[in-house]
């Protein structure tokens, strides 16, 4: 890759990464997504099975990479190296973990194709994802409520790893 001397903003190091999202909070979400380095951040593609038909949910990176606890508390809040407000994420002021919410279509599959803007893919830098979690929630981000709008129960949890 192309060398990063006398940027001003990290690049990643790795091009791609994947999650293997497992449930939750007695839910019976789970699904795969796959990261790709892209632009001014992660794009972020893939299917989450296992919701209510047409329903609404909160998709966020988590600031720890573990989904050990039952209810997915182990995963710490928001991704958040910059200490800024929840948001939405075309707000000025959010999360660098906040992100849109997913919509269920009619057999409760979210086909996620999502952007997160200023994180990368490997380097250990405060901007990257790798090894920090993404979760999805049972209700949908109000995305004023703090400090994670309001989203309500971890109902799926899948730590980001390289390939």
């Amino acid at each position: 890759s192309a060398p990063t001397s006398g940027s001003a903003t990290a690049t990643s190091t790795l091009s791609s990464a994947r999650v293997a999202l497992a449930s939750a909070s007695g839910s019976l979400v789970s699904g795969t997504l796959s990261l790709m380095a892209m632009g001014d951040g992660v794009h972020v593609t893939g299917d989450i099975g296992g919701l209510a038909p047409n329903s609404t949910h909160g998709f966020h990176i988590h600031e720890t990479g573990d989904c050990s606890a039952a209810d997915a508390s182990s995963a710490g809040g928001h991704f958040n190296p910059s200490g800024e407000a929840h948001g939405r994420a075309s707000a000025p002021h959010h999360h660098l973990g906040d992100n849109d919410n997913l919509l269920a279509d009619a057999n409760g599959v979210a086909h996620v194709n999502a952007h997160f803007a200023g994180v990368v893919l490997g380097g250990g830098g405060a901007d990257d994802i790798v090894g920090k979690a993404v979760i999805v929630h049972a209700n949908p981000d109000d995305y004023a409520s703090q400090p994670s709008g309001n989203a309500g129960a971890r109902i799926a949890c899948g730590v980001i790893s390289a390939p």
